[in-house]
């Protein structure tokens, strides 16, 4: 009988608050790795969404990222770039509705996420129809996620720069942690 063997694949988090490049980025990264990426589900659903979003939205959104993730998996040469995780909804969840799932705490624990890239404010908020934090929101979402990364103790950069500097940056974090 033959035996599968399951590749090891490395996962990084592009993770901040809104408009700070996480899909250009995770795009590029995936592309210049030639691999595979999660997209953000949240935006499709939100887009596509006729009325106001609510907890059961959100939640709904949370386990189709799950899924995303999985099936993305398989895809992926030696690492796997995330549109966004978990950490995220779990704020998303404290912030807008001041409660969360009971099971999104023990998912984001038992990961197994090797880096994530926390995308500072420098570039410029745009607004769009789904964005909500603009402003002094923005920077105290940055330090929120910072803080839930210290507290999982998860391994984390900060990618800063603006334009092709941040690119760079964010390669340059990737290509240290890869090399280790």
């Amino acid at each position: 009988m033959e035996k599968r063997v399951q590749k090891k694949i490395k996962r990084i988090v592009l993770i901040g608050p809104e408009s700070t490049g996480k899909t250009e980025l995770t795009k590029y990264l995936a592309d210049t790795f030639h691999t595979t990426y999660v997209p953000e589900y949240a935006r499709y659903y939100i887009e596509n969404l006729n009325r106001p979003y609510g907890y059961a939205d959100v939640e709904s959104i949370a386990l189709k990222q799950i899924k995303l993730e999985e099936a993305k998996e398989k895809e992926a040469n030696q690492v796997l770039f995330y549109d966004t995780f978990l950490v995220l909804t779990k704020v998303w969840f404290d912030v807008v509705f001041k409660k969360r799932p009971f099971w999104i705490d023990k998912r984001i624990k038992s990961s197994e996420i090797d880096l994530f890239l926390l995308c500072d404010t420098q570039i410029p908020w745009v607004q769009d129809p789904v964005r909500e934090n603009g402003g002094e929101m923005r920077e105290k979402l940055f330090e929120i996620y910072r803080n839930e990364l210290e507290h999982y103790q998860f391994n984390y950069e900060i990618v800063s720069g603006i334009g092709d500097e941040r690119f760079k940056n964010a390669l340059n974090s990737v290509n240290k942690f890869l090399e280790k």
